[in-house]
């Protein structure tokens, strides 16, 4: 007989059973008017299919994640462009059709959800490409 039990570690934000390592981390969406919203992403999925998840505004998406448009476009904060990493050759082609690039924009279907980007905020432009 197998016996398991839950201790208290695993009541911690975004833990795994026993105290493992969080699954979730917390993302922050500010909208072009200012309105924030702060959602859980799950660790291994885009920022682009944690706003489709949680119905965030101004982030159509339109190819699914394939990175074949610039309709996931953002504008990462400054304290978290080098825990994003940097953008792919790809990427950096798709926002040529994006309008508004900075250089802290990238396509939020090009950054992964993973424990160290807990608190990531992200704002998301007037008008997708």
């Amino acid at each position: 007989m197998v016996k398991t039990s839950l201790d208290n570690s695993a009541t911690r934000y975004g833990a795994e059973p026993g105290g493992g390592a969080p699954t979730k981390a917390k993302v922050t969406f500010v909208d072009s008017h200012g309105q924030s919203r702060t959602v859980e992403g799950e660790t291994g999925s885009t920022v682009m299919e944690t706003a489709r998840r949680n119905d965030i505004p101004e982030i159509p998406a339109e190819c699914g994640g394939a990175c074949a448009c610039a309709t996931c476009h953002v504008y990462v904060e400054d304290a978290w462009l080098e825990k994003t990493g940097a953008r792919s050759q790809m990427e950096e082609d798709m926002l040529d059709f994006a309008f508004e690039v900075k250089p802290n924009s990238r396509l939020s279907c090009q950054i992964t959800v993973k424990p160290e980007l807990d608190g990531l905020v992200v704002h998301t432009p007037a008008q997708q490409g």
